[in-house]
């Protein structure tokens, strides 16, 4: 059975649903005992490059950080159906002037970590210089480099002192970038090695089985007796299940061997779950804030040239993507700001309205470009319901069809995929982006900030120096919309990147779970509180 869930178009945070179909949508009917079983196709592995995957520092991926929002705290939360950053370990947080360079937190009472250790504003200003100190290249350090100094006047006072003002440090602090770690625990300058943790989270992580590979492929998550903050839990313990084929992972559910599964539906999957007329299943459907980029290298080869670039964006085509590739499960997008959110202008289709061979020859021929353009693109190996191989192989296919470029379409292994990306490696690459928090800033400064996770080679003076900078200082995000519009309009002109397409969330079901609607947020992470096991009727 399949639930819409209908949004206002202000895409932000968790979202508050409208909802049609059939089965339970309360919150939950109290806690009935039985585990509640979560299958996603997402991967988490301990390998050579990152030895502490469970470490909020070296990891900034929907997978670990799916673990980090329901096993940590950080001073701030999104309640549900809110858009505004709210306390959480924290009992109170604001500016302490109109500067907005001092950010001042205060802790709540009786804060105990999963260990018993007792929590102190020591150990907050800990966990964001460790951030900082570490610096992991593909971690979320960039998300608090804002950060000049923490002060701790007392064990439950904690002050950030800014670089610069920063409307969106509040979003930040509710990221696990700023996630609090046990001081007695973690190292100061190391990371934690191994599939463990120890956070104040509404969760404890258990047992955790892996492979061969290193590969997670189950971890018990149980019910924080010590957890404080603002969250309540509908259920006791959630078990999550790894599985590499998400053909597996719907059997399972068919089956009743699991009765969640959320990342990543392949596209046929969610075009049969939304005919079936299995009352026993419900497929929920909502906008997401996920969006696809495809990355051009300005420093590799031919793709110094703008006007290479240009004529990439003119010949490709996300209409036929969206259609061939994913089956319409996912919608073109034409800006670095997807739709709905606030800022959010269609740059490229007005640059490049419809894919034009001849006006891309035209570019080329103009900057004096006559023969074929040889690239390469990248993708990351596909893991689950992944479509990578053929995305990228339509793009390299559209692009070949043109005339005007030789393209090959090269694999890499999903766990080196991002550190080969970061050391430039790759001439184009495609990665899908989930917000970290809902707001314009964190769709353009993560790729074209100075500090991007990415360490893109594309520098833009204006969108660094001026309109960041500058609508940071804009409380009020709304009045950022003519500054983002020009960030997005600066991008589409000098293509450091494309967008290629925005994707809706899927979460399906067994009918008798409840909360699924309030379960996803625009991370796509799946918040294990909300759901609860309930009767259908």
């Amino acid at each position: 059975m399949n639930r819409r869930l209908l949004v206002l178009p202000a895409l932000l945070g968790v979202m508050t649903p409208l909802i049609s179909g059939c089965g339970s949508s309360g919150g939950g009917s109290g806690d009935s005992g039985k585990p509640i079983v979560v299958g996603t196709t997402d991967s988490i592995q301990l390998t050579k490059d990152n030895p502490a995957p469970l470490d909020p520092a070296t990891s900034y991926d929907s997978a670990t950080w799916n673990v980090f929002y329901n096993t940590f705290q950080m001073l701030l939360t999104y309640p549900r159906g809110s858009t505004t950053p709210t306390p959480d370990a924290a009992s109170d947080c604001h500016y302490t002037d109109t500067s907005g360079l001092t950010y001042q937190c205060t802790l709540r009472d009786g804060l105990k970590f999963s260990n018993g250790d007792a929590m102190t504003s020591q150990d907050v200003k800990f966990s964001v210089d460790r951030m900082q100190k570490i610096n992991w290249q593909t971690g979320p350090a960039s998300l608090i480099s804002g950060v000049k100094s923490v002060n701790t006047p007392d064990d439950k006072t904690v002050v950030f002192q800014l670089k610069a003002p920063d409307a969106t440090f509040p979003a930040k602090l509710a990221t696990p970038a700023a996630a609090i770690l046990d001081s007695k625990v973690y190292d100061a300058a190391k990371p934690y090695d191994g599939f463990k943790l120890v956070g104040s989270g509404p969760y404890t992580l258990g047992s955790v089985t892996e492979d061969g590979e290193h590969d997670l492929r189950s971890a018990e998550f149980t019910r924080n007796g010590n957890y404080k903050g603002l969250l309540k839990l509908n259920n006791s313990k959630v078990e999550l299940k790894m599985f590499t084929d998400s053909g597996k992972m719907e059997s399972a559910l068919k089956d009743g061997g699991i009765d969640v599964m959320s990342r990543t539906l392949a596209p046929n999957q969610i075009q049969e779950l939304q005919s079936s007329g299995d009352q026993n299943l419900k497929l929920t459907e909502s906008p997401g804030g996920e969006a696809r980029y495809l990355f051009l290298n300005t420093a590799s080869g031919d793709l110094r040239s703008k006007a290479v670039r240009q004529a990439i964006a003119e010949v490709i085509d996300r209409q036929a993507i969206t259609r061939d590739v994913y089956d319409r499960t996912a919608d073109p997008l034409y800006s670095v700001v997807p739709q709905g959110i606030t800022g959010h202008i269609n740059s490229f289709f007005s640059a490049y309205p419809t894919p034009s061979v001849s006006a891309a020859r035209q570019k080329l021929h103009a900057a004096g470009i006559t023969g074929k353009v040889a690239l390469t693109i990248n993708y990351r190996r596909d893991n689950g319901g992944t479509k990578n191989q053929a995305e990228a192989e339509k793009i390299a296919d559209q692009l070949n069809k043109s005339g005007l470029f030789d393209v090959t379409a090269q694999s890499e292994e999903w766990s080196a995929f991002l550190k080969a990306a970061s050391q430039r490696k790759y001439q184009i690459f495609a990665i899908s982006w989930l917000p970290d928090f809902p707001d314009p800033d964190n769709y353009v400064a993560p790729f074209f900030d100075k500090d991007n996770f990415l360490n893109l080679p594309y520098q833009s003076a204006r969108i660094q120096n001026q309109i960041l900078p500058e609508t940071r200082r804009m409380a009020q995000r709304s009045t950022a919309s003519s500054d983002f519009g020009q960030a997005q309009q600066i991008v589409a002109d000098d293509v450091p990147m494309l967008p290629l397409w925005q994707g809706k969330q899927y979460i399906a079901s067994r009918s008798d779970i409840t909360g699924v609607e309030w379960a996803l947020n625009s991370s796509t992470t799946t918040q294990f509180w909300e759901l609860g096991r309930g009767v259908t009727g």
